[in-house]
């Protein structure tokens, strides 16, 4: 072979090669995204930040597929087995979603963020040994309604009265029970109402406001997380102090909120999502039980019901929204 045939056959084998080593480099992994609600920046960007903290980066080294059932619960299922269907490296599932994943594969990681004891729910065998393809984040909102119940006859004296709005899709009989029994417990009147859509909301207050109610106990959900601003107008309008969940109630001008940090909860799962995409199993990961806990007053929303904050709640309490 002549020199220059050589010279020109080792070029082109030289620019061969980077399109060989880019053909042999692995998939970007790919993590399915499942909630019954709307999408939210505030669950995303905690979701993004604990996967940042795993060394994963949206679009850099790993992709999303988002499936968001808007609130209606029954498209889950469909929701859930499309992506099965795209070979996902694992699924982060939130609230109710967590049983249509499960269903929808033995096989796929799916971390899941849970109200209340997965145990119970049927989603683990145990908190500290999984087993199976599923682990999680237990948040515990469904398992603080005696605290909340407490806190809001503090800040509202006198109340006797107290309306519990649920969103039927959520609710459970444990959360009613618990709340009931505190109730009882602190010689209080509960009323049950239901809401699933931006009407029954509004039907729920005219009804609390027909029944005269002292105050209003939000049960957990994110549908009523995603209808913060509506409560919390509706709220000041029919002059009715009121208990959330979660501090993003608080922040859309709810009067006050009480349960574990939602933004850390979400950031949680992405970190075990991080942790799943580097190699462990769901098995092998314990549940993390949800120890951050945040009472949050509105200061501006209190003055506007006429309410005079009790200095132990102000000095209780982890913010004061003024």
């Amino acid at each position: 072979m002549k020199r220059r045939e050589f010279i020109t056959l080792l070029g082109g084998a030289a620019a061969a090669w980077p399109l060989a080593a880019r053909a042999q480099q692995p998939a970007m992994p790919v993590i399915g995204f499942l909630h019954p609600s709307s999408p939210d920046a505030y669950r995303l960007r905690a979701f993004r930040q604990g996967l940042k903290e795993m060394g994963f980066i949206e679009g850099e080294n790993v992709a999303i597929e988002y499936r968001w059932a808007n609130d209606q619960v029954d498209r889950l299922p469909g929701l859930a087995t499309e992506l099965v269907q795209r070979r996902l490296a694992v699924i982060a599932a939130g609230g109710v979603s967590a049983f249509a994943a499960k269903a929808a594969s033995t096989t796929v990681p799916i971390v899941f963020l849970a109200g209340e004891d997965p145990v119970k729910l049927g989603l683990v065998s145990s908190l500290a040994r999984p087993g199976g393809n599923l682990t999680g984040i237990n948040f515990l909102s469904n398992e603080l309604a005696a605290k909340r119940l407490e806190l809001l006859r503090e800040l509202v004296a006198g109340a006797i009265r107290i309306a519990v709005l649920v969103d039927p899709v959520t609710a459970n009989e444990a959360t009613l029970r618990d709340a009931g029994a505190a109730a009882r417990a602190m010689g209080l009147q509960i009323q049950v109402l239901t809401a699933g859509t931006i009407r029954e909301i509004d039907g729920a207050f005219a009804t609390l406001v027909n029944e005269r109610a002292d105050a209003l106990f939000v049960g957990p959900g994110p549908f009523l997380i995603d209808r913060r601003v509506q409560l919390a107008l509706l709220a000041v309008l029919h002059r009715v102090p009121a208990i959330y969940q979660d501090r993003l109630n608080t922040e859309a001008g709810g009067l006050m909120s009480y349960g574990g940090s939602l933004g850390d909860a979400w950031r949680q799962v992405g970190a075990y999502t991080g942790r799943i995409l580097k190699g462990a199993k769901p098995a092998d990961l314990p549940v993390v039980q949800s120890s951050k806990f945040e009472l949050v007053i509105n200061a501006s929303t209190a003055r506007m019901l006429g309410i005079t904050v009790p200095d132990k709640l102000l000095v209780a309490a982890d913010e004061v929204i003024e």
